[in-house]
Order: structure tokens, then sequence, then C-alpha cells
């Protein structure tokens, strides 16, 4: 189980870094601070989806930080990613561990329920994630999560919590003060015109 995470999770889209974006703008965001990257594509190009997992995997390890695949444990397998990232209707928990062993980093949304977090922590999730909590162009549709919720967390689970959704320089302070350990950020990251000033900035809020 982790103790600890990273500040700073960027997470990819590719409308926001298409083509050969996606690597250029992962690797700013590692040049200023990121600790992990998690690689976000829902396409069924599976060739393609593998060469950007193995680049991006490069990427991380040559500036000491994790890849994450989000959804897909075979793919994270296949290229040797850090981690994977499981959403509620993904592979179950169990299942992900028996794949990838016990050293890769396995993450649960848990959306805005102490009950699905207490569920992920009881099937051993290295962390939790929550959110959105504010309004997000890359998950319109997800249901709004409280400041409240990361303290409640916190006070039940010893588990790291990482929260996502809309996430900006100007409002993540309201989420670290209520507790939370990591932020998890996309558009407010690789939207930006400098990825890395934005990476820095980012980082920088913890030491505030």
């Amino acid at each position: 189980m982790l103790t600890q995470l990273p500040r700073l999770y960027a997470i990819t889209d590719a409308r926001l870094m298409p083509g050969a974006t996606l690597f250029s703008k992962v690797e700013a965001a590692l040049k200023g601070g990121c600790g992990w990257v998690q690689y976000r594509d829902k396409t069924n190009d599976s060739r393609r989806r593998l060469q950007d997992a193995n680049k991006l995997r490069e990427l991380c390890e040559h500036y000491q930080a994790k890849l994450i695949v989000n959804d897909d444990p075979q793919l994270a397998l296949a290229s040797r990613a850090h981690g994977v990232h499981l959403g509620q209707g993904d592979t179950p928990l169990a299942e992900a561990r028996r794949l990838l062993g016990t050293s890769a980093i396995i993450g649960s949304t848990c959306h805005a329920s102490v009950d699905l977090a207490i569920a992920g922590h009881a099937q051993g999730a290295d962390y939790l994630a929550f959110g959105r909590f504010f309004a997000s162009t890359t998950k319109p549709g997800a249901s709004p999560a409280s400041l409240t919720l990361i303290s409640q967390i916190k006070h039940q689970l010893a588990v790291p919590v990482v929260v996502i959704g809309g996430i900006t320089l100007q409002n993540a302070p309201q989420l670290l003060q209520a507790g939370a350990d990591c932020l998890a950020v996309c558009e407010g990251l690789f939207s930006a015109e400098n990825v890395e000033s934005q990476a820095t900035a980012f980082r920088q809020l913890f030491l505030d």
C-alpha cells in the first residue's frame, strides 16, 4: 500500500494533445515536476496505444516519474507501465492485481461515494480518486463531489486521496486545505500555453 503520492498527477487527453504533442506536452509536465502521468486513450487502436504507452513510460522513467494506464491492465502489462487506474466498470481490482503483481500501483475511481471508497480500500487499492469537484470539460456529466468528502475519507481510511475534476491553480488550494494528497489535472495543465511553467506552478501550491 502506498503511503505517499506525488503532488501532481497529469492525465492525458487526445483532444488537448493530438499526435506528437502528446509526448512534447507530457515531457514539459515532467520537466515542471509532475510525478505521475496517466495515459488515457479510449480508442480501439491497440497497436498505437501500445506504442504511445511504451514511449510515455520511457519518458516518465527518464524523469523518475511513474506511468499509470487508464482502464486497461493488459496494456499496462504489455507496456511495463508502473500501474493502472480502474473505473467502476473496468477490470475488477483483484484481477488486475493478479495480472500486474504486488508492486504495481492500482488506483480506484470512487466518484463521490464513501461506500465505493471503503470497497476500494478493502480490495487493496493503492489510492482512491474522487471527483469531479469543479465543472469539467473532460467529464462534464460526472457527479459533483463536495469538499467535505475529502476530510471524511481521510478520517475513515488510511489511504492516499487523489482529487480530480476541473482543477485549476485558482481552485486547487481549497482541495489542499480540505486534505487532498494529490491533484489530478488534465485541462488545467495541458491547455496551458507553457505546460512546464504550469506544472511548476501547481507544484508550488504545496509549498505555499
